[in-house]
């Protein structure tokens, strides 16, 4: 049932209880890291791995909710979920409304803090393979020169040839040069899936 390589960080106040879920982990083939805080988790960056976090709600120092917004400030990719023997309505809706993956009370069985787990892995496995095409992405646009950004830009935004050439004050033989760099360097075949590129990276926002 484990995922090799998959870390499982337990982050709870309670060592009998980080003890307990420890060994239940491990007993079912999981690699498990722990934390007696939300603070130090952040000391011991858990990285953008393969993993979950199994988090508490109510914590001296940082409390669940609190980690949860750092994590997110941080653009942590590692799913939450959170196991609390603290937990109402209120806060579970305010966990899953910030990103939580799943929201368990203790005591919890084994089948579903396992089942809860794989669902965050799978969801991990998903935010970091779209994290590593968004990447390979800017990569590619960061290799456009900066009028072939402008260009670019343009054209994404809907902008004929004729109107580039205008607004950039050139010919429209040069957009065209530079739309074609601009579709090499992307390797794209259509301006529709250059478009899509901008759309991805955020390029489009207005201001941008």
């Amino acid at each position: 049932m484990s995922t090799p390589g998959a870390v499982i960080h337990v982050v709870d106040d309670d060592p009998r209880f980080r003890t307990a879920v420890a060994h239940l982990l491990e007993a079912g083939g999981y690699q498990v890291a722990l934390y007696q805080s939300g603070d130090q988790l952040l000391r011991n960056s858990p990285g953008d791995g393969l993993g979950c976090i199994l988090l508490d709600v109510r914590m001296s120092g940082l409390d669940g909710l609190e980690l949860q917004d750092r994590l997110k400030q941080m653009d942590s990719v590692l799913p939450i979920v959170f196991l609390t023997g603290h937990g109402d309505i209120p806060t579970s809706v305010k966990a899953i409304k910030a990103g939580a993956e799943d929201f368990l009370s203790k005591p919890v069985s084994k089948n579903t803090l396992f089942a809860a787990v794989e669902r965050a892995l799978a969801h991990c496995r998903e935010q970091r393979a779209s994290r590593g095409q968004l990447d390979n992405l800017r990569a590619l646009v960061s290799a456009l020169t900066s009028r072939e950004r402008e260009v670019f830009l343009l054209l994404a935004r809907g902008r004929l040839n004729k109107q580039v050439a205008f607004e950039l004050g050139m010919s429209e033989r040069t957009v065209k040069a530079h739309r074609h760099a601009v579709m090499q360097k992307l390797k794209v075949t259509s301006l529709a899936q250059a478009v899509s590129i901008a759309e991805r990276l955020g390029m489009l926002a207005a201001g941008t």
